[in-house]
């Protein structure tokens, strides 16, 4: 069963990242407008209550499944925020039934382009599915190295919690290594990107040359002392940026 938070007409579809869960958005479903919007929480094969679903662990497939949610829902159109690897999977899903998405958030947003990898950053990133410490380096390098060792080990503790190790491997090579920009580039949807000052893997340059590129209606939000997870870092802030957005 999906996750709903709120009462709200304006339906949004929420999709966590790589190291993710529907329970995995910190402070943000206690502080967005539950007067104004039902958000929807699903979890990709592999994850929290879907984990040991069989699949091949695809973008396509995660965006496919995530439809089937919105017609379990009875949800004919929506709005997708995605976190991270959850921003590819919203694309991938703009991109498979356009008239069904009406507006597009990005926190920290994968592009539809992938990420390139040095050696050393795919060897860190790769050998996170088997080893926790690998997956502690990842959260704290794109965090900026700023926060408490203690929230580093919660969040590496969640993320072994809430996913099958071998979904996690492959949704890396999913999210990074496809490149459907193609496919979006040009859709005239309203799309916002919101990452953290401290991100040292989604930064404005990157956004720049890619979300804001493929989107004729997208924008750029820099939130001051956050990094890549927003809704643990500054949840406040992120919660009226995506209100105003979305209801407007």
């Amino acid at each position: 069963m999906t996750l709903t938070v709120g009462d709200g007409s304006t339906p949004v579809m929420a999709l966590h990242g790589w190291f993710g869960s529907a329970q995995g958005w910190g402070a943000l479903p206690a502080l967005v407008d539950r007067s104004r919007f039902t958000y929807a929480f699903p979890e990709y094969r592999g994850y929290g209550e879907r984990r040991g679903v069989a699949g091949e662990f695809s973008l396509a497939e995660a965006a496919g499944d995530v439809l089937a949610v919105a017609d379990d829902l009875g949800w004919e159109r929506f709005a997708v925020v995605g976190h991270s690897m959850g921003a590819s999977v919203g694309q991938r899903l703009l991109a498979d039934a356009p008239g069904r998405v009406e507006r597009l958030a990005g926190i920290s947003p994968v592009p539809a382009t992938g990420v390139p990898f040095d050696e050393q950053g795919w060897a860190l990133f790769s050998g996170a599915a088997a080893d926790p410490g690998n997956r502690r380096a990842i959260i704290d390098l794109t965090t900026g190295n700023r926060l408490a060792g203690s929230w580093l080990d919660d969040m590496v503790s969640a993320s072994l919690a809430t996913s099958d190790t071998a979904a996690f491997a492959a949704y890396l090579t999913a999210w990074a290594r496809t490149d459907f920009a193609a496919d979006v580039t040009g859709n005239p949807v309203p799309a916002l990107a919101v990452i953290g000052e401290h991100d040292p893997a989604i930064a404005e340059p990157t956004m720049r040359a890619t979300w804001l590129a493929h989107y004729p209606n997208a924008r750029l939000e820099v939130l001051a002392n956050a990094g890549h997870y927003a809704m643990y870092e500054t949840p406040v802030r992120l919660a009226r940026i995506l209100d105003d957005f979305l209801a407007s």
